[in-house]
């Protein structure tokens, strides 16, 4: 029992470290990410209130799930990079950027989710047409926060614990497909609506939903699986051990998420 109390005093300690030891412009993207995260729950309440509904392009819970999962993915992301070796001023530019267009996102595609249109793939009027490219460059904007993460993680974290760099890597380039797939379900309902199809864009182009959602999570449930391993007691082998079963497992739960996403469910 002691020994439980003294993990869980340590980690509630660990935990609110990351806040007290962080600097200013951390500290802002953990906020920013609350909020977004706020409003997440905010719609889901929305919807469970008025009974509105879950399905469809128009529906509030695109406003739910973007706030959730960009809410979500900034935190973890603004936690994980900073086990990377990076300058301070590269990360503070990255995630900075990174953290604006969540904000952006989230905001657009909130604002078209209250109006009852369509945030992606619309091109109805001048101000849908705009929405929908801001969307689409702040996709492009994603992915190369992604590739400068990814890679990062993959060249800077060599003093790192073995499990722990572990878990970064594969979480970075997991997060970076999960962008990719972003890319590619926007791309193709773009060109299906250009094409004079926006029917089948609505219906289709989210083909890979769940790979990207399965996928934009790893850089939170890896590097946390590994980062909490730490207050275990375990040695090292062990630790590095459980952390790949761990990415052993997140595989698997990702190729059932291709075969989902191929499947059409």
């Amino acid at each position: 029992m002691n020994t439980l109390v003294a993990t869980t005093r340590g980690l509630a300690g660990a935990v609110l470290r990351i806040w007290t030891t962080a600097r200013p412009l951390e500290r802002s993207w953990y906020v920013i990410a609350a909020v977004l995260f706020g409003s997440g729950l905010f719609h889901v309440g929305e919807l469970l209130v008025t009974g509105a509904s879950w399905d469809g392009p128009t529906s509030l819970r695109k406003a739910a799930t973007f706030g959730l999962s960009f809410g979500l993915t900034l935190a973890s992301v603004a936690w994980a990079s900073s086990f990377i070796r990076m300058s301070a001023t590269v990360r503070g530019a990255v995630l900075s950027a990174f953290a604006v267009v969540c904000v952006i996102e989230t905001t657009l595609i909130t604002l078209q989710a209250q109006r009852g249109v369509p945030s992606h793939f619309n091109f109805e009027t001048p101000f849908d047409t705009a929405v929908s490219m801001t969307l689409a460059g702040g996709g492009l904007v994603i992915i190369v926060v992604g590739l400068i993460l990814a890679g990062a993680a993959l060249r800077q974290t060599a003093e790192l614990a073995p499990e722990l760099r572990l878990a970064l890597r594969f979480g970075f380039v997991t997060l970076l497909v999960a962008f990719g797939t972003g890319a590619i379900m926007i791309a193709t309902g773009v060109t299906l609506v250009r094409s004079g199809d926006p029917a089948t864009a609505y219906a289709t182009a989210g083909f890979l939903k769940p790979l990207h959602a399965v996928a934009m999570h790893a850089i939170l449930v890896l590097p946390g699986i590994a980062w909490l391993l730490g207050f275990t007691g375990w040695g090292p082998a062990r630790r590095l051990l459980i952390t790949r079963y761990s990415v052993v497992g997140y595989t698997l739960l990702l190729a059932g998420a291709v075969i989902s996403s191929l499947a059409g469910r």
